[in-house]
């Protein structure tokens, strides 16, 4: 069973940085996609950004500038760095992973996701 274990969060000032780690055990294989998603307090879950295996990225229009995500150069890690945090930011971090497989041509896409992590951005 792939389990997904985030880390990073915590509170800080508007304005400030924080850097969100995750990394997947229970796997050899690479997963294809992995990413971030967030949610706020009474607000659906939304995408932050995620990144391939290759590393093609895609962020969150509103997000672009501020985070950037990134793999680590151990397999199945990934990271999130976010600068000049707003309070608007405040929510939970949802690491998210997707496998896919094909097998005798069918495709099978399997998703993960973490516990969360909390960030609070707040003076």
């Amino acid at each position: 069973q792939i389990q997904l274990l985030e880390s990073g969060g915590g509170l800080v000032q508007p304005g400030g940085s924080l850097r969100l780690s995750c990394a997947a055990s229970g796997t050899i294989f690479s997963l294809d996609v992995m990413g971030w998603y967030r949610q706020a307090p009474g607000k659906q879950r939304e995408l932050v950004a995620t990144i391939t295996s290759s590393g093609n990225t895609n962020y969150a229009d509103s997000l672009k500038g501020r985070f950037t995500i990134s793999r680590g150069n151990v397999k199945n890690t990934v990271y999130l760095q976010m600068h000049i945090l707003e309070p608007e930011d405040t929510a939970v971090y949802y690491c998210h992973a997707l496998r896919v497989t094909i097998n005798g041509g069918i495709r099978n896409e399997y998703d993960y996701w973490g516990q969360g992590t909390q960030v609070t951005v707040s003076s």
